[in-house]
């Protein structure tokens, strides 16, 4: 929570930009019966009101596995399972129909909630639901019949689509309905993902368990293109692992979902959390990387004038007027994540020596420690190698030890092109590092 004045009107002008970027998107949230379950809940619930207040359109999808259990086993049945599959029969497919009422029917419940001083005061929200989802039996697996087990043959995006133009949210249970008239029990997270990719939705977001996807040593993964999750999900099941949610996020991405979202649902807040932050809580997955490396243009130089202001008030890069950095936009690479550029370089060529300079690297700090300034370097190193340059060429006062990690030697001011010491500033009495790059 902000503490100061200040403090929340930079905190609002922070999130501002999502708050716009979000309004009139679809998002498909799914989320399992144990989060309907968790007491933290109606706090999620609140959330989604809220982004529903903010122009949002919003699917919602539950699953009801803990409810349908809690039913079987307080009536002495049997819980059968093949490969993850219930098998649903007759007196199972009772209480699917029961548990999939009674938690669309909570979740009504706390949509409609208005009391004064709650975070639903003066909240006017309609719910649909609806038969949206046309079902298909699982058939017969691995020799068990699965008999009212199903999967989604069909998703009404049509009339999916009626309701969230009317400002509706709406609800859809783990269930669908064959054209004979059938019930079928379905997976949560295959309805959500059937729905986020008929509706072509911007994002799909899965409320999880666990913080996301964890690597060997535990530790969060912020971000997986699809060919990357592919492959970590390959690694995961060598290992007897698995993450259900993760190929659902695949295979969304590769439909054309924009992008899924994999979260910790005991984290209180962790929809707002992942949705107006840059960096978000959980893992990101989708076609391509969220943070994007490219040539810099004329509509950057805003974004490279708040990047680089800092630094040149404590005198690490020299000042650079905006007029300059506009005359010198074509020089520059940025790196930009999510909108917003935490990173620059800028090479000048001196074909006639067949070097460059490299020059204003520079990272917001908020990245700096995440392999950045290398991946633009890199890239300017290429670049360099591209063009038919043997040699690059940095002048600095603050960064020696980084540049002489990257391979670069120190160098005089005398090995330098003849026009760029002629613009030598001996009062920065920057020093000269050089390296080859052919």
């Amino acid at each position: 929570m902000p503490a100061g004045p200040q403090d929340f009107v930079d905190w609002f002008r922070t999130v501002s930009p999502y708050i716009h970027s979000h309004r009139g998107r679809t998002f498909v949230i799914c989320f399992g019966g144990e989060m309907v379950l968790d007491r933290g809940f109606p706090n999620l619930i609140h959330d989604i009101a809220l982004l529903n207040s903010l122009g949002i359109r919003q699917v919602l999808v539950y699953g009801t596995r803990p409810q349908i259990e809690a039913r079987l086993k307080s009536a002495g049945a049997d819980i059968r399972y093949v490969n993850g599959l219930r098998v649903t029969d007759e007196q199972a497919l009772t209480y699917v129909k029961e548990a999939a009422g009674t938690v669309r029917i909570e979740i009504e419940a706390l949509l409609s909630l208005g009391l004064p001083n709650s975070p639903m005061a003066n909240a006017s929200i309609r719910v649909a639901s609806g038969n949206f989802i046309t079902a298909k039996p699982s058939g017969v697996r691995d020799g068990t019949d699965l008999r009212y087990t199903g999967e989604v043959r069909r998703v009404d995006a049509e009339a999916i689509h009626a309701q969230l133009t009317q400002g509706d949210i709406v609800v859809i249970p783990p269930v669908g309905y064959s054209p004979t008239g059938e019930v079928f029990n379905l997976d949560a997270d295959e309805v959500a993902t059937a729905v986020a990719i008929s509706l072509r939705a911007s994002k799909l977001i899965f409320m999880l368990a666990v913080s996301g996807v964890l690597d060997g040593s535990g530790t969060l993964v912020r971000q997986l293109t699809d060919k990357e999750a592919q492959q970590f999900l390959i690694e995961r099941r060598s290992a007897g692992g698995d993450l259900p949610e993760l190929e659902c996020a695949i295979r969304a991405s590769r439909n054309g979902v924009g992008r899924t979202h994999l979260i910790d649902q005991a984290t209180d807040g962790a929809l707002l959390l992942e949705l107006f932050q840059r960096d978000g809580i959980g893992t990101l997955v989708s076609a391509a990387r969220f943070d994007d490396l490219r040539q810099a243009t004329i509509d950057d130089v805003g974004g490279v004038v708040e990047l680089i202001a800092p630094l040149e008030a404590q005198g690490v890069l020299v000042r650079r007027s905006r007029e300059k950095l506009e005359m010198e936009m074509d020089h520059f690479t940025v790196l930009v994540r999510d909108g917003a550029i935490i990173g620059c370089a800028a090479l000048y060529p001196y074909p006639r020596e067949s070097v460059a300079e490299l020059a204003c690297l520079a990272v917001h700090p908020s990245y700096q420690d995440a392999g950045r300034g290398s991946q633009l370097f890199l890239n300017l190193e290429d670049n360099a190698r591209s063009l038919g340059l043997k040699t690059l060429f940095v002048l600095t006062t603050h960064a020696a030890h980084w540049f002489i990690e990257r391979g670069f030697a120190q160098a005089r001011i005398e090995d330098l092109p003849v026009a760029r010491q002629g613009l030598y500033n001996y009062q920065r009495n920057s020093k000269v590092f050089i390296k080859s790059v052919a």
